[in-house]
């Protein structure tokens, strides 16, 4: 997942750099974008199925094709209708990807070491994400260069998977969507998860097509990108220890504000100011990250543990549907507002949880301290997948 993280980055700076050099409006970029939160929307539909048909070898191989093959579209010119197709099969392979992957890693995992092996995880992919942005100072931008690189990542990938001596989990029991179930057990998690999938993709899709359209160089964006994924460490890691000590929806607030905060300087920022652009958007980050760790960890305190998968499952359409439709509305506004449009809804929809999280404070008291289970640094840019390991049929049955 490391090495598909590398290739990602560097497609995620790549697309919206190639575009503004090639004089596409803005809004050609979004709508890309919102493309692929589209297929990501379709992956997480459709894994599970995937992985109960073939197994996860086999699933993780089919859906790293995807990937491959959207980069091969990639390659063959600037033409944004093959380019939307491209990204939509990106997005369902990397989300199936996602699923597979962490199911794999938490079948393989005791539980004592489970935590620690998903945090790394995250860690690797986040940090790779932003080197491969940052590949892209190394790069030439003429011809098919960036998406040749990105497919040796990609098939490379295959490899450590291909031949591993590690049994795969048994086929996965199905998986139940509880919409009215989930909102019964958290409506605070739910709705957070529902806003924060649009907040990440807002964020680390608009952010390049913004700087871009201001004129940045490839060098610059790439390192922007490399840079704001260090908001995980400065912002999110003090927030989430907060969660642990005193009423996570407290934390979720804090976040929210420090989201619509950052927000707003972002809009009055100079543009021409360089580190202050990093400053800022690393803050967002680091934010939005929070609210999705803080929001899944009050999620979780609230379930009982049979329901977990139905929960995560749940969850992840939430983060999927937001991730979808929030961009797609950016780029419909983009040719009106400018491609500082994503800003002023990050706004909005900070400030409208936060007023939601404040008004749950006042109908349901606190989880008990001995009824919480220690935060996860999780990523936002990682939708926390459920588990595709078999269960039992009795617990299943009470998931259900």
């Amino acid at each position: 997942m490391g090495l598909l993280a590398l290739g990602s980055g560097m497609l995620y700076a790549f697309i919206p750099i190639k575009l503004a050099q090639d004089a596409f409006a803005p809004w050609v970029a979004g709508s890309i974008l919102t493309a692929m939160s589209g297929g990501s929307l379709v992956g997480c539909l459709i894994t599970g199925l995937m992985v109960r048909r073939v197994g996860h070898a086999r699933a993780f191989a089919a859906l790293t094709a995807l990937v491959i093959l959207s980069a091969v579209l990639l390659s063959t010119g600037t033409d944004p209708m093959i380019w939307i197709v491209a990204r939509m099969l990106y997005g369902i392979g990397a989300a199936g990807l996602f699923i597979v992957s962490q199911s794999w890693l938490n079948d393989a995992c005791e539980n004592e070491w489970r935590g620690k092996v998903i945090a790394t995880f995250y860690l690797v992919y986040i940090l790779s994400i932003g080197i491969g942005a940052l590949i892209l100072r190394f790069l030439s931008f003429e011809g098919n260069t960036v998406p040749l690189v990105a497919i040796l990542f990609f098939a490379f990938a295959l490899l450590p998977v291909s031949l591993t001596r590690l049994a795969t989990p048994p086929p996965p029991a199905s998986i139940t969507i509880a919409i009215r179930s989930v909102w019964r057990i958290s409506p605070v998690g739910m709705i957070g998860l529902l806003s924060v999938g649009g907040l990440t993709l807002l964020l680390q899709g608009f952010t390049p097509i913004y700087v871009s359209a201001e004129g940045y160089s490839k060098d610059d964006v790439g390192l922007l990108l490399f840079l704001m994924q260090l908001g995980l460490i400065a912002v999110q890691f003090p927030l989430g220890a907060l969660s642990d000590r005193i009423d996570r929806r407290y934390v979720l607030m804090i976040a929210s504000l420090m989201v619509a905060i950052a927000a707003s300087l972002a809009i009055g920022a100079d543009p021409a100011q360089f580190i202050i652009l990093v400053l800022i958007f690393s803050v967002w980050s680091g934010a939005t990250e929070s609210i999705y760790s803080v929001a899944n960890a009050h999620a979780n305190d609230r379930a009982d543990r049979q329901y977990y998968v139905s929960l995560s499952s749940t969850l992840l359409v939430a983060w999927s549907v937001s991730g979808m439709v929030l961009p797609g509305i950016a780029t419909a506004l983009m040719p009106l507002f400018g491609p500082k449009i994503f800003m002023y809804m990050a706004i909005v929809i900070s400030l409208a949880y936060f007023a939601f999280v404040a008004y749950r404070t006042t109908r349901r008291e606190p989880t008990p301290p001995d009824e919480t289970e220690p935060h996860q640094q999780l990523s936002a840019q990682i939708p926390l997948t459920p588990e595709l390991a078999h269960l039992p049929d009795e617990t299943h049955e009470k998931a259900q």
